[in-house]
């Protein structure tokens, strides 16, 4: 799976001058999944939804906070950085769970690839 330019282009001016990207993928915070469907259904659980954007690079992993208009497409701060060797997945479902920063994220089926990619790139198998 390619890259999407929008995300790599968003994202590169939170990150160290000559990173190549690796992976990037979208990913949303919140305490359980009930929250989507609430958010869906009536709105009324929107303001505590937070959009993530997640670059993996040869060195690291960067998870960049995003606004919620882009859907986390479009970054707007650098949150933190993990160590490249951190592994994200596995991830299973329409909407896989991992941990970031000490939070739950949700990621769509759509971006599994990447995070199974950036895995096996890192030298983890599963």
């Amino acid at each position: 799976m390619s890259l999407r330019k929008d995300l790599v282009e968003h994202s590169t001016r939170f990150l160290p001058p000559g990173s190549q990207i690796r992976q990037a993928f979208i990913c949303q915070t919140a305490p359980n999944f009930a929250f989507f469907l609430i958010t869906y259904l009536t709105g009324l659980t929107m303001f505590w939804i937070k959009y993530r954007l997640v670059v993996v690079t040869l060195d690291a992993i960067y998870v960049l906070d995003s606004t919620k208009p882009s859907g986390g497409a479009k970054p707007k701060s650098l949150l933190g950085t993990l160590p490249r060797h951190t592994q994200l997945g596995p991830v299973s479902g329409r909407w896989g769970q991992l941990n970031l920063l000490g939070e739950r994220h949700w990621v769509h089926k759509r971006f599994h690839s990447d995070i199974a990619t950036a895995d096996r790139e890192a030298g983890f198998r599963y």
